[in-house]
């Protein structure tokens, strides 16, 4: 069984087109094909409402077992998508942002800066990472190996999770 995962780029400028997507494309290329598919992308602005929509799209109409989103985590005002990430959840899953901040300041101490968080919404589970290419990378390369342990646990058939 292949998992199908979303990638989601938050971004005011990617979305207005200013600037191309780098991050989204670079967590595709980390995803084994063999485990993983890719079944949706996109860019949305740093819109809570926007972000809120493709989430809850992706989550219970599309029945996505894992997004990635990318941008948003860090401390501008525009920095909103742990907030719409809370507005959907079910439920927290704090050991994996713990783990990606842990991975992350043995490289650099900016890395305490984030504040993406990770839950469930049904049987989706979303995982906020940070919006550059390197530090996207980085954040799921320090979780991926338990990404399909946590999916299958989180349930194999879309029909045992509800949503509510």
């Amino acid at each position: 069984m292949k998992f199908r995962v979303g990638i989601l780029t938050i971004s005011d400028k990617g979305h207005a087109g200013e600037r191309e997507d780098t991050a989204g494309p670079e967590l595709g290329r980390l995803l084994d094909p063999q485990i993983f598919e890719i079944a949706a992308t996109g860019v949305v602005p740093d819109e809570q409402e926007a972000i809120v929509a493709r989430l809850v799209e992706w989550c219970d109409v599309d029945r996505l077992d894992l997004i990635l989103t990318t941008g948003g985590t860090g401390l501008t005002p525009r920095d909103i998508t742990p907030e719409a990430t809370l507005a959907v959840a079910h439920r927290l899953v704090p050991g994996i942002p713990e783990a990606m901040r842990a991975f992350g300041l043995s490289k650099t101490p900016h890395a305490m800066l984030s504040r993406a968080v990770a839950v469930t919404r049904g049987c989706t589970l979303i995982i906020n990472l940070p919006g550059s290419p390197k530090g996207a990378r980085e954040s799921l390369e320090a979780v991926l190996p338990a990404l399909p342990h946590a999916l299958e646990k989180m349930g194999g058939s879309s029909a045992e999770c509800g949503v509510s």
